[in-house]
């Protein structure tokens, strides 16, 4: 603190100087399908069930600081039986993004949007799962960080999303 009772710091963000900066706006559930086509069957199948996990991240700009991020995660869990239950939740978050360049911006979206929402995800997932009757399934951790790496070498990676269409 200076002596005349002001306060002063080096930190130039807080001179009024801008900088990168990144955040979430908010979060939501754009789409959720629970599909138990085999109940009430499939709760007495004996074994274990085989899941299959798929995650895909999309993107569109809203506007010049504005992002919308979709992540997709498609569960199936399948007995020799059959299909015990699909879920498919499109959970979005709406990204503020300012004075970052094009590659900055892209690794925010894909890389740290997607780990910052999966804990919500996981949650949700683990609910919906229970809620039609099975075991909550808990995801593993996803590095999403190396995903981005293995991903960005795809020419079409990060295409942004069609405008969105509605059926309710």
């Amino acid at each position: 603190m200076a002596e005349d009772g002001t306060v002063s710091s080096q930190n130039p963000l807080l001179n009024g100087a801008s900088g990168p900066q990144a955040g979430l706006i908010s979060q939501y559930v754009k789409d959720l399908s629970v599909e138990n086509p085999n109940a009430p069957d499939s709760f007495q199948w004996p074994g274990q069930l085989a899941f299959d996990v798929q995650f895909r991240a999309e993107s569109r700009q809203l506007n010049d600081e504005v992002h919308e991020m979709i992540c997709t995660y498609i569960i199936a869990a399948k007995a020799e039986q059959g299909t015990a239950y699909l879920v498919e939740l499109a959970y979005g978050a709406l990204v503020g993004i300012r004075g970052m360049d094009e590659e900055q911006v892209r690794r925010f979206l894909f890389a740290d949007t997607p780990r910052m929402v999966f804990p919500t995800i996981r949650l949700i997932l683990g609910n919906v799962i229970r809620d039609a009757g099975f075991p909550p399934l808990v995801l593993e951790p996803i590095d999403f960080a190396a995903l981005y790496e293995q991903q960005s070498q795809d020419p079409n990676f990060g295409a942004p999303m069609p405008p969105a269409e509605g059926n309710a």
